[in-house]
């Protein structure tokens, strides 16, 4: 916070025992000004010239303070974010704290200049992102909402599982030790990478990433180590691999299971002598730089199967942190789509989701996790024309590429007075009567409005989905069948029939 121009007006709350002369010089030093508070009427008051307040919780009685404040700011209309102080052996207490709505924990006898600078930013991140809190908020109950963010990248973290690991990433960022991040892929194991490097003293230093599975194995042995000029053909000059690149800061192997045997046993020996030596130098290198790994494979397995170092294992995985699936932390699902919404909405525009794509997106299984949560929203954006997001608009990974072949089928079959014939199962379990009208499509030779060539996407999207789901049903002979063989699950599957029978006056069923 010394980098500001302005010192920063923080009501500081400690129940126990005030603030001291040389405690109030350190957070001075660290550019704050500090307004000590002994009561909540004291509090009250002086809500409207304070624009951070530190609160210190030294047990879980403490918690009902925290609460009492957020009520007196909720009634008094203003809202102030807070740091909690917490003894840093107390991880389940500072947990509990970042549940209830803290903005940043800090530990108690932690009074440096970076770790406040640190708690500044990701306060003035959630400032910047107030548009996004709020688009969140009308999408989950307001108790449920908690965002955090770093300078580098928003982050949500929404879900009491989320919150959880957001709290005890930012406990194991201040100790200066390996760790290893397990999930599966598009997670958002590099996002809580960042977080580990933002949140640690590191902060200043670099964030350097490799991905271990992209490279071939000698490209990565040059990338990681670097090598002196001349140490082979074409080696014009000397290049200081990621390991120097990342001195001071952060090094995150992503996918470090796919790294081979030989490099494993280089990279054993480095991290263990904290000295490296380019390829072509005798000279060798000091380094001061934190690692950080990642994987989506059980590296227990691959250390039976022969494919990982037992004894790397151990080294890099001094404090493990697990990322689940996104069907694991829904809590977090539609304050995610709120976030990309505002990231991928064309000129700054607001979109709205109705319930039922709301609801299509929380009973989704999102076996590609975010990164296939980001891809729906996507393609709801471009299929959506007026800013409010309908079930219809959504496109799920494991039906896009069906859904494509279907409207171009359409497309490419001549218009007809009626739907194409299905023939049922000797079987059927049930049927129902479609409308026979055929979808038009427009002549792309001629001059349209975009917006009814938009509406036609729409309908091509929507027609394509219901002969799908029309070719499953009498081609199976049960509903979960049927919902495997669409690629969705059994609740998403009955949702789609009771909107098909919904929209269809016409539609009889039989069991």
């Amino acid at each position: 916070m010394s980098s500001l121009h302005t010192a920063q007006q923080v009501l500081w709350l400690d129940p126990v025992q005030p603030l001291d002369a040389p405690e109030h010089a350190q957070l001075t030093d660290a550019g704050l000004a500090i307004r000590c508070i002994n009561t909540l009427d004291e509090l009250q008051s002086a809500l409207s010239h304070g624009q951070t307040m530190a609160l210190v919780i030294r047990h879980d009685t403490n918690l009902d303070l925290l609460k009492s404040c957020q009520t007196l700011m909720l009634r008094a209309g203003v809202s102030v974010p807070m740091v909690c102080r917490v003894d840093r052996r107390n991880l389940e207490l500072a947990v509990q704290a970042m549940r209830q709505g803290a903005a940043h924990v800090l530990a108690t006898d932690d009074w440096s200049t970076g770790s406040w600078q640190m708690a500044h930013q990701a306060i003035q991140a959630l400032r910047l992102s107030s548009s996004a809190a709020s688009m969140v908020a009308r999408m989950a109950p307001p108790s449920e909402v908690v965002a955090a963010a770093t300078p580098q990248k928003s982050v949500v973290y929404v879900d009491p599982v989320s919150r959880h690991l957001l709290a005890l990433a930012q406990r194991v960022a201040q100790a200066n030790v390996t760790a290893l991040i397990e999930g599966p892929t598009g997670a958002g194991k590099e996002i809580l990478a960042r977080v580990l490097h933002e949140s640690s003293k590191r902060a200043r230093g670099p964030f350097v990433g490799l991905n271990c599975a992209a490279l071939p194995e000698q490209l990565i042995d040059d990338m990681l180590f670097g090598h002196e000029k001349g140490a082979f053909t074409g080696a014009q000059k000397e290049f200081k691999g990621l390991f120097e690149q990342a001195q001071g800061g952060t090094l995150f192997l992503d996918e470090i299971g796919e790294m081979p045997l030989h490099l494993q046993a280089k990279l054993l020996r480095v991290l263990q002598e904290r000295l490296l030596t380019r390829l072509g130098s005798e000279r060798q290198v000091a380094l001061d730089v934190r690692v950080i790994a990642a994987t989506n494979k059980d590296l227990r397995v691959a250390i039976a199967e022969r494919q990982f170092r037992e004894d790397l294992y151990f080294r890099i995985s001094t404090f493990k942190l697990r990322v689940p699936p996104l069907r694991e932390r829904r809590g977090d699902i539609l304050p995610l789509v709120a976030s990309l919404l505002l990231r991928h909405a064309p000129n700054a525009q607001e979109f709205t989701l109705s319930d039922e794509a709301q609801a299509q997106l929380l009973a989704y299984p999102w076996p590609g996790n975010v990164r296939e949560l980001e891809n729906v929203v996507q393609r709801a954006v471009v299929l959506c024309s007026d800013q409010h997001i309908e079930a219809h608009h959504l496109m799920f990974d494991d039906a896009a590429d069906m859904q494509l072949h279907m409207a171009q089928e359409l497309v490419n079959t001549p218009v007809a007075s009626t739907a194409p014939t299905l023939t049922a199962p000797a079987t059927p379990v049930a049927s129902f009567n479609m409308p026979t009208e055929a979808l038009r499509y427009p002549d792309t030779s001629a001059t349209e409005d975009n917006a009814v060539i938009a509406s036609n996407l729409q309908e091509a999207v929507k027609s394509s989905e219901h002969q799908m789901i029309l070719a499953a049903i009498q081609t199976t002979e049960s509903r979960m069948e049927a919902a495997a063989k669409l690629g969705i699950s059994p609740r998403t599957l009955r949702y789609k029939l009771a909107k098909l029978k919904a929209e269809n006056g016409s539609m009889s069923w039989a069991a």
